[in-house]
């Protein structure tokens, strides 16, 4: 989703891309070089142009978001053809701007304009591929958290629509959605009395009127639109997987990613408190929706899958993350999970195993996902 920028921020936000590529991407760099003769074009694309549907031709949404860049990355350099689906003039520009596409998709990536909230151009721009990466998100770029409880419906529709395209269109046959671990955490408070921490994993769902009561907007988003994937998949022909990343952090975050992360941050105070406060690379993350979408084909993924690299336990740790954000600091002090017995405990263990074999386990059935 667009978000109005200055042109300054929007300029300093390409340089940030285009270095990411050149410096940091090592042989996703090779992918990503001008044409000698249109070195500023980027070759819009209509359904079907870039040929037969092959099963490494996948569609992204979002793919120049800080989650949807990384996974577009990662993609490229693992050989895949990717269809970049952007929503804004101002994506469009932003790409122009790199100058680092060539032309008639012959670096491995397609541009076609689609937006999330109408099926048919979903569809159009899912023709010709055979998975989905869903990694757009809304934002809003008025308000201190960055996110309203209007945002929290929409995003919950736009998901919707997005498996449903999915389903409708014949070439599609798998889904990797990015959702978020505020799907999983928010919760009414355990007793203080139990022998042990209660285990956050895959299983659980954060519950959507305690985000409502507390106005923990991104969360019920997160969760509401997760849900919404969910219902739509079930029974149907298509093949589901959500990853859950906790905040996604890397260089440049800070300008590239700061309206999610602070509105993932909502809240923060009492999530390092339960030892729920984590954090995830953004390379991780993109490594993570690869390694669950090529899994799915021989059935060794499936369900959801928590993402994170690191828990912030320390004030101390907080204040550094609060501090690269840009984020006033606290008059009062703030409560670490070391303080006390945390009453919670992430766990990542499903997406470990993922990622050290590729064949740790079968699913038979792809919608093993409780949450009615």
């Amino acid at each position: 989703m667009g978000v109005l920028r200055s042109t300054h921020s929007m300029q300093a936000e390409v340089e940030e891309m285009r270095s990411a590529l050149l410096h940091g991407g090592g042989a996703a760099a090779a992918w990503w070089q001008p044409s000698a003769g249109d070195a500023g074009s980027v070759k819009r694309a209509a359904s079907g142009q870039e040929g037969a549907a092959g099963a490494r031709t996948v569609c992204v949404t979002g793919g120049i978001s800080f989650v949807g860049f990384a996974v577009v990355d990662r993609l490229l350099r693992h050989g895949y053809t990717v269809r970049l689906a952007l929503e804004t003039q101002e994506d469009l520009d932003k790409l122009r701007e790199m100058e680092m596409f060539g032309e008639d998709g012959r670096d491995g990536v397609w541009t076609v304009m689609a937006n999330v909230m109408e099926p048919e151009s979903l569809h159009r721009a899912f023709d010709g591929c055979a998975g989905v990466f869903h990694t757009s998100a809304f934002v809003d770029p008025g308000g201190m958290s960055g996110y309203t409880k209007h945002m929290a419906t929409l995003e919950a529709q736009a998901a919707e629509r997005v498996i449903e395209a999915c389903v409708r269109t014949e070439s599609v046959r798998k889904c990797v959605f990015t959702s978020s671990l505020l799907a999983c955490v928010w919760r009414q408070s355990y007793p203080h009395d139990r022998r042990g921490p209660s285990i956050i994993d895959e299983n659980c769902w954060s519950d959507e009127t305690f985000c409502r009561d507390n106005k923990l907007w991104f969360a019920l988003g997160k969760t509401a639109a997760e849900k919404a994937a969910w219902r739509a998949a079930r029974g149907r022909d298509l093949k589901l997987v959500t990853v859950c990343p906790a905040l996604v952090t890397g260089p440049g975050f800070r300008r590239r990613n700061s309206t999610a992360s602070i509105a993932y941050l909502k809240g923060s105070r009492a999530m390092l408190a339960e030892g729920v406060l984590a954090t995830a690379n953004v390379e991780t993350v993109a490594e993570a929706h690869l390694r669950a979408y090529e899994a799915m084909g021989d059935n060794a993924a499936g369900g959801r899958y928590i993402c994170y690299d690191r828990v912030i336990r320390r004030a101390e740790e907080f204040a550094e993350l609060e501090r690269q954000l840009g984020m006033p600091s606290r008059a009062a002090p703030v409560q670490s999970a070391d303080d006390r017995p945390a009453r919670f405990e992430l766990c990542n263990r499903k997406l470990g195993r993922l990622m050290s074999s590729r064949r740790s386990c079968t699913y038979e059935d792809y919608f093993p996902v409780r949450f009615d």
